[in-house]
């Protein structure tokens, strides 16, 4: 996609205290795409893309965007491309085991712990390698089991909605998408071309 064409997207970064924002923006930026931080309801509403970024504790962050008015019901309404990034990924979820709670339930399924294994930490961090379950245009032009940057101590489980798994202690949701959501576990704007392709392609949809 030229800058040209990307210079027109209204894209929208949803500010819920993310401690990747600033490097989500950034990787936009690489991109000569500018993107607009914010947590009100009318502008995400208007946008052409939004981005649900995140990273820390599931908990906090639900009770991060349920303190902003009218937020969450907004996230759940939204119609056009919207992409979470790492722990947004994991927002988009029904259920988390990190801290029991409920989150946006817009993609039926389960966030859980990895499970202990020998030889291998927790959090997974690190380069990993992703398979595409099925294709989408999300993944267009990003070779099977390419790498991808991740830094995570829950998982999703797989399941129909999954376009990209992974492989740590057991297979799990590294790219998902339901009709216009779409996410990924691991962090694209720290993933080098992988993860600038994944992001261009987003800009696409």
């Amino acid at each position: 996609m030229s800058n040209e064409l990307m210079s027109k997207k209204d894209l929208v970064i949803i500010d819920n205290g993310g401690a990747n924002i600033a490097s989500v923006l950034f990787a936009f930026e690489r991109l000569g795409q500018n993107a607009v931080l914010t947590d009100n309801p009318g502008q995400i509403k208007k946008a052409s893309h939004v981005i649900l970024p995140g990273v820390g504790a599931a908990a906090d962050a639900v009770q991060t965007l349920q303190a902003k008015d009218g937020l969450i019901d907004c996230i759940r309404s939204l119609t056009q491309p919207v992409l979470g990034i790492c722990l947004g990924m994991q927002l988009l979820f029904t259920r988390s085991a990190e801290g029991d709670v409920d989150m946006l339930n817009i993609i039926d399924g389960a966030v859980t712990k990895f499970m202990p294994a020998p030889d291998l930490s927790i959090p997974h961090m690190g380069w990993n390698n992703v398979s595409k379950s099925r294709n989408h245009a999300l993944l267009n032009g990003i070779d099977e089991d390419s790498y991808f940057y991740f830094v995570h101590s829950y998982r999703a489980d797989t399941g129909a909605h999954t376009i990209g798994q992974c492989n740590y202690n057991g297979a799990f949701t590294a790219v998902t998408a339901q009709d216009n959501v779409m996410g990924c576990q691991f962090h694209p704007e720290r993933s080098g071309k992988n993860g600038a392709k994944l992001l261009e392609n987003f800009l696409s949809l």
